[in-house]
């Protein structure tokens, strides 16, 4: 039996990007689909791989992040590929945890401002109950 293999138009479809962003992937060596002619093959394999380069992005992780899980990957090393992606992970959380805090604070101080400019609006107008 032979293993279901996808068009770049199928990867395209089922995963919502663009045939410059599979080339793309492919140029900087993050998949690899077998060529037959000028035609891309895609595999199982590079399916997996695409899903974990998609996910990674998701959450702001670098290629070259992404590049270094592929890597291990690639070498059978299980348990280091699943001990760098929770250290990555860990420290993308934190990070993400600082940019909420720091969203929260814009937003008060956002806030705050429009909230003074709506008073001073209404004042300027003479406007009832701007005091």
């Amino acid at each position: 039996m032979t293993e279901r293999t996808y068009t770049i138009s199928e990867m395209c479809a089922d995963f919502g990007v663009t045939p410059r962003t599979l080339r793309y992937y492919e140029y900087i060596e993050l998949l690899a689909p077998r060529r037959e002619g000028t035609r891309r093959i895609y595999s199982q394999r590079d399916r997996a791989r695409l899903k974990l380069i998609l996910r990674g992005r998701r959450f702001g992780f670098s290629l070259e992040s992404i590049r270094r899980w592929l890597k291990l990957y690639d070498e059978g090393d299980q348990i280091r590929q699943a001990e760098v992606w929770i250290e990555s992970a860990t420290r993308r959380i934190a990070e993400l945890e600082r940019e909420r805090r720091e969203i929260a604070e814009r937003i008060a101080e956002l806030t705050q401002l429009r909230d003074e400019g709506i008073q001073w609006l209404a004042e300027m107008r003479g406007e009832k109950g701007a005091a």
